[in-house]
């Protein structure tokens, strides 16, 4: 008997099979039509600023320069491993904060800040809403400063938050 291929190729299976992947490929189509997927990719890399300097204060003629922060985030934090380094009009201050824990603050090094209080540093956590004064030695900030806080966290030394504002 011979051998010999029939005029056409009928196998029900692989119809089905290539109906149905064609058909979700359709519906696949449909739905991202449908709910287009936002890419904006603008907000990657950004530091969060979820401490924020709610004033800076240079009432009188020595420029006190207190700088009030508060803790706009949803988490508390353990107070007694942030740190912070404040800019000046982007130059960094010479002014010491190893911890923002007042009890600990009080025994550290920190040369350019008088005094740090407020609820924020006053337990062994600074709580959303909480805020934190820094007094910081007269005449670091003047009117019209641009100041910058970046607030890090031990032990990898991460920067958590960065806020700027002006004195």
């Amino acid at each position: 008997m011979p051998f010999f291929l029939p005029d056409r190729a009928v196998s029900p299976v692989l119809g089905v099979i290539l109906l149905v992947a064609i058909v979700i490929l359709l519906a696949a189509l449909l739905f991202l039509l449908i709910h287009i997927p936002s890419f904006d990719l603008s907000g990657i890399g950004k530091t969060p600023s979820f401490i924020e300097i709610t004033g800076i204060y240079h009432e009188n003629q020595n420029y006190d320069s207190r700088v009030v922060l508060i803790h706009n985030g949803t988490e508390d934090l353990n107070n007694s491993r942030l740190w912070a380094e404040f800019y000046r009009n982007g130059t960094k201050i010479p002014a010491v904060i190893e911890t923002i824990n007042g009890h600990d603050f009080v025994g550290s090094h920190h040369n350019g800040v008088q005094t740090m209080g407020g609820l924020g540093c006053s337990g062994p956590t600074w709580c959303p809403g909480e805020k934190i004064s820094i007094d910081f030695t007269d005449a670091t900030f003047h009117p019209g400063d641009q100041v910058r806080v970046d607030i890090f966290i031990r032990p990898k030394n991460t920067l958590v938050s960065r806020y700027s504002a002006t004195a």
